[in-house]
């Protein structure tokens, strides 16, 4: 039945309901389902009580209004303990309305069907929105922050074959530079303090690539915009004495990235060292023999480190040590249709040391 005071609370309700969904459903108390004459369902319980038709969820024409603000409650209330505290409260009212019915089991059954129907079920079903809506934002999160991880390791990966390679060549110009005849004593200082600044600029790009490259994300694949030769023509222009060795006239696509490598720790650690570069199709290597003088560098970059993922991803074997006094990276290359053997990935060869010459 409609009346005005009816009206006028559910005014207030809506009014209230958009911000605060648990104070619209205690106000419409009043408006409950407390009467038990119309369900949505009616059976047969005679079996248990004396009445033959028990109403089960009563259903009126305020219950929808109910429901959506038992749903709302449970699809933005953070809190756990207001929604329990109102929902004593709404069972209290309706076992206070059974008792003053006097009623026997058959209005037990109905009450609790429709607390159960009326506020359980839709505030439950706003908890599961709610839930699967955190859900979608955590995974939508996880792939931006992965993105942006990525993205760093790109950035790092970047940085370390373009210039870090290139400073390791202008310290091998500037080492050539200090030793070079007929310069005075000033001339081959400043020589020096360029060969200096130089590697000093090299550890801070490592330790600005150990802050951008995370270990767990796999390096990108895309080479350098340069092939081989190029390569080598640029660092033999730079003073290293660099012998290429192109046999079978294949170069495989880590190949760019295994020279660079090879030739930037060379550079750092080896300075003035011979560099032979040996290519064929499934095998790369890069050995340098002793250096000439003190490399100005400190090891243990992440170079080796992300050249090896990189040989891992594609099925090859790296193995990385000294040899002859010097120093040889060597990468193994499945042909085509072949996996890895021993599905290392990477792993060093038996008897394979590793390194700090990264």
């Amino acid at each position: 039945m409609v009346t005005v005071p009816r009206m006028a609370l559910a005014g207030v309700a809506v009014l209230v309901g958009r911000r605060w969904p648990l104070a619209a459903l205690v106000l419409l108390l009043p408006l409950g389902p407390w009467r038990f004459t119309e369900g949505f369902a009616t059976v047969d319980l005679s079996w248990l009580v004396p009445r033959r038709g028990v109403k089960i969820l009563p259903l009126l024409s305020t219950s929808p209004f109910i429901m959506w603000y038992a749903y709302l409650t449970g699809r933005r209330l953070l809190r756990a303990w207001p929604a329990l505290a109102a929902f004593g409260l709404i069972a209290a009212v309706g076992v206070g309305v059974v008792l003053a019915m006097d009623g026997d089991l058959a209005l037990w059954v109905s009450m609790v069907t429709g607390l159960i129907g009326t506020y359980l079920v839709p505030y439950s079903l706003g908890l599961l929105r709610r839930g699967l809506l955190q859900q979608r934002l955590q995974a939508r999160l996880s792939a931006e922050a992965q993105a942006r991880l990525r993205e760093r390791a790109r950035i790092a990966r970047d940085m370390h074959d373009s210039l870090g390679h290139d400073l390791a060549l202008i310290a091998v110009r500037a080492a050539g530079l200090e030793l070079a005849p007929g310069l005075d004593a000033a001339q081959a200082k400043a020589a020096g303090e360029v060969r200096v600044a130089a590697a000093d600029a090299t550890d801070r790009l490592r330790q600005i690539i150990g802050l951008l490259r995370e270990d767990s994300d796999a390096p990108p694949l895309s080479p350098v915009d340069e092939d081989v030769a190029e390569l080598v023509r640029r660092a033999r222009d730079s003073g290293m004495a660099i012998t290429l060795d192109l046999a079978g006239g294949s170069v495989p696509g880590l190949a760019h990235a295994v020279v660079q490598e090879g030739l930037t720790n060379a550079a750092k650690h080896a300075p003035g060292a011979t560099v032979r570069v040996t290519i064929t199709p499934h095998r790369v290597t890069v050995r340098n023999g002793p250096p000439r003088s003190r490399p100005s560098v400190r090891s243990g970059g992440l170079g080796l480190a992300g050249l090896r993922e990189r040989v891992r991803l594609v099925g090859g074997t790296l193995t990385a040590g000294p040899a002859e006094g010097g120093f040889e990276l060597a990468v193994e290359l499945p042909r085509t249709g072949e996996e890895d053997p021993r599905r290392s990935g990477g792993d060093r060869a038996p008897g394979a040391r590793r390194s700090g010459h990264e």
